[in-house]
């Protein structure tokens, strides 16, 4: 099964063609139709209707299977620990569990910066974004080509490059985006709060 999360701030589905591609290039891969996304926004609960931002999950194969609706609560992250691992998250699985077994191995940080083969590729529910002085680097490494790290590639607000262990100290913050985060969400750090113990 897959997944799908989608953010819908003030009643407005973002990012909508993205998400629907995804899911078409998941199918194609494991040979079976995507199906049909509803009307997202009309599907919000009267609860959550005044909500800034509504995280939407989606969970399909060939049909849809459940879809809920949360007010989004963002992650105080304030520190990360690398984590060395041979993991494959090439799609947006709804089973986490590898990831989920890194996150336990955080100990004192909030999040993981999972590294393969010395190369940075992403937290365990994001994308990361570099900044250096004004420019903005996304590692060339990622694990999932995540919805927003291809927009803001579009857009050219980012843009690729190879990021390791060993050149972390180039850059001076680092920040975590997905279809809930932009890099103005001010979910960033500075890379001094990238520890490997």
């Amino acid at each position: 099964m897959f997944l799908e999360t989608i953010c819908i701030k003030n009643g407005i589905v973002q990012g909508i063609e993205a998400h629907q591609a995804r899911m078409r290039d998941t199918a194609l891969c494991f040979g079976f139709h995507a199906p049909v996304l509803p009307d997202l926004s009309a599907q919000v609960p009267i609860g959550l209707k005044e909500s800034k931002k509504v995280k939407c999950s989606v969970v399909y194969h060939e049909q849809i299977l459940s879809i809920t609706f949360t007010a989004y609560r963002r992650k105080k992250i304030d520190s990360l620990k690398l984590m060395e691992a041979d993991v494959a998250y090439s799609f947006k699985y709804s089973d986490r569990s590898v990831l989920n077994t890194l996150l336990q191995e955080k100990g004192d940080c909030d999040e993981i910066l999972i590294v393969k083969n010395s190369c940075i590729t992403d937290t365990s529910f994001s994308n990361v974004v570099f900044s250096k002085d004004d420019l903005f680097f996304t590692p060339d490494t990622y694990l999932l080509n995540g919805t927003k790290r291809q927009q803001l590639l579009r857009e050219k607000r980012i843009r690729e490059t190879r990021v390791t262990v060993d050149n972390l100290h180039f850059f001076d913050k680092v920040y975590l985006i997905n279809a809930m985060l932009d890099i103005e969400d001010s979910v960033g750090l500075s890379v001094d709060k990238i520890t490997m113990r």
